[in-house]
């Protein structure tokens, strides 16, 4: 865990959208009523004080939570959005829409984090140690299921940061944590 100071940090990691009820429909009812309760648990945060947010950049709850931070600095100025992108090109093998998405974000982002120049299979890893290491808290789209995402929420935990699960579909119980 980071060093307490005045700014207190927030990592995200979450699914992408292959593991998100409404896959890439973001039209569906299920997504926009996810997209409120994250914008409702981001403005919760900002009031506790925390005032930097960091993305991975990734599809999905990365630039979900990004966009929503950004759509936020209207009425909270002094919150930042920190990118920390694994590797030069992280977009460059998606769809022209995409990444001109992700894009967006980069330009948007009051700083940006490359933790390597070139892909290798470590990259993504780093990327969330990084995060985790330098966060106070992690929310986490979560409900439980193996992957990437339950690696960093395990990591944050034997880290001591944190955590603050926001299951994909409401009403769905996750176990503490």
């Amino acid at each position: 865990m980071k060093n307490k100071s005045i700014c207190k940090t927030c990592a995200f990691t979450g699914y992408r959208p292959s593991k998100m009820p409404w896959g890439y429909d973001e039209t569906d009812a299920r997504c926009v009523e996810f997209r409120f309760r994250l914008r409702e648990a981001l403005e919760y945060l900002i009031g506790q004080g925390y005032t930097d947010f960091m993305s991975g950049g990734a599809l999905g709850f990365d630039q979900m939570a990004a966009e929503i931070v950004l759509s936020l600095r209207e009425k909270y100025p002094w919150v930042r959005l920190i990118m920390v992108i694994p590797f030069d090109g992280q977009a460059d093998k998606w769809s022209r829409e995409q990444c001109g998405r992700w894009l967006e974000i980069i330009e948007a982002s009051d700083r940006v984090i490359h933790i390597s120049h070139s892909y290798d299979k470590g990259v993504f890893f780093q990327r969330n140690h990084y995060m985790v290491e330098n966060a106070d808290l992690l929310l986490a789209a979560f409900d439980g299921q193996p992957g990437g995402t339950a690696g960093t929420v395990a990591y944050a935990k034997r880290h001591g940061v944190r955590v603050v699960r926001l299951a994909p579909v409401k009403g769905v119980i996750c176990a503490a944590g």
